[in-house]
């Protein structure tokens, strides 16, 4: 097979045994350092993939992506009485899959044994049949809170916490909601059923619980079905602001968007997420300055090899080489070292990625902690970050076997 010059000689040189001790000691780390680095980066880059995509489905599956309210002006009332129009019109937006009604106010849920402060949501069941609560109940059903009058759903966290099952009795308490007694004025307050427990594994698991919007409004003394706010489900949760720009220029919407208040889960959650995403960026770096390191010792070992091929160098010059030439076999003999680096530390990287809670668990680790035991490590391989890391690592290879040819020959 015809092959270049410089490329044969350069992988002749690449193989050849015949040289010094140091120089095949520097070569040999250069390459097993690409290789670490590029396992190393392929493997956290993954678990970081996997936490950030454990945050948006847990956090952001509770949380609303983009909420839709009426403001507040004299002419409007407590209830939101246009909301099954609007809530057409959004189901009719690019990115919204899923638009439901609700209510929300700050309560106290009590149990014989505790008392914790919940967000309490008033939900129309029929609408939420598939959303991450009612694919994460453990005990009873969301549909429950329509077949009985006050029923409750709450997090299974929160049922630890109150001492309570299915069936028990709670009590709500609105300690912004008071009432004249001939006792005074006290909190409004109301027992409540549990039907369902749920248990998605994340914070709101204790601070979140659900009734049927229609007994919810009654307990907050308001007429109606009380809903006063529509909650978009997306796509995709990062495609919010793109929504809202959407919306705000679309003047179809009934009530007009002056007389809406339009929110996203980056006013409640975004902080959390920048840090994740903060986070991700540094590991990048420094994961990726393991590969430079170790693609740059190809330095050293390239420019020991120039100065103790300077005869050789001096034969294929004289035989009408030309410079660029040997600068091409050196170039060649640098990035094989790379190469191998790149393409060894690619496999490990994706094997270890794919099998990493069974390595963990063989190795007896459990990095989550001791009340983890059962949960595994998140993982998400995506293979544009692989090929990103591959290209990356032989563009660092590349560039360091540039300064020993350009300066030596």
């Amino acid at each position: 097979m015809f092959q270049p010059v410089s490329l044969f000689i350069g992988l002749r040189y690449s193989r050849s045994k015949k040289r010094t001790g140091f120089i095949s000691f520097i070569t040999f780390f250069s390459t097993v350092g690409i290789l670490l680095g590029v396992a190393s980066l392929i493997t956290v880059v993954a678990v970081m993939n996997g936490f950030e995509g454990e945050l948006k489905k847990r956090i952001l599956g509770i949380v609303p992506h983009v909420i839709v309210s009426q403001a507040a002006t004299p002419q409007t009332t407590e209830n939101f009485t246009e909301w099954p129009a609007l809530r057409e019109q959004l189901l009719t937006q690019k990115h919204v899959q899923q638009v439901t009604p609700f209510l929300s106010s700050e309560a106290l849920i009590q149990s014989p044994k505790n008392l914790q402060g919940v967000l309490l949501q008033g939900i129309v069941p029929e609408f939420e049949h598939d959303n991450i609560i009612s694919r994460n109940m453990i005990l009873g059903d969301l549909k429950s809170l329509s077949d009985q009058p006050y029923s409750i759903v709450i997090g299974q966290s929160l049922a630890r916490k109150l001492n309570v099952s299915l069936f028990d009795t709670v009590r709500l308490v609105l300690p912004n909601k008071t009432i004249f007694t001939p006792m005074g004025r006290i909190p409004v307050q109301r027992k409540f059923v549990i039907r369902g427990i749920f248990d998605v594994g994340s914070q709101v698991d204790d601070a979140m619980v659900y009734v049927h919007s229609k007994y919810g409004a009654k307990l907050l003394r308001r007429k109606g079905d009380g809903i006063d706010q529509l909650r978009l489900y997306l796509d995709d949760a990062f495609n919010a602001k793109q929504v809202v720009h959407t919306l705000s220029l679309d003047t179809n919407l009934t009530p007009s968007i002056d007389k809406l208040i339009i929110t996203t889960w980056y006013d409640t959650q975004g902080a959390l997420f920048s840090a994740v995403n903060m986070e991700k960026k540094m590991m990048w770096l420094m994961l990726s300055l393991i590969v430079a390191v170790a693609a740059f010792n190809i330095v050293s070992a390239l420019v020991m090899v120039v100065i103790e091929k300077q005869g050789e160098i001096g034969i294929l010059q004289t035989l009408g080489l030309s410079r660029i030439g040997i600068v091409k076999i050196f170039i060649t003999q640098g990035m094989m070292n790379g190469l191998w680096g790149v393409t060894l530390g690619s496999f490990f990287g994706v094997l270890i990625a794919l099998n990493l809670n069974e390595i963990l668990s063989v190795l007896g680790l459990n990095i989550l902690g001791g009340g983890n035991s059962v949960q595994a490590l998140p993982v998400k391989l995506e293979a544009i970050n692989v090929l990103v890391i591959v290209l990356s690592a032989l563009a660092m290879s590349f560039v360091a076997t540039l300064y020993p040819n350009f300066s030596s020959i």
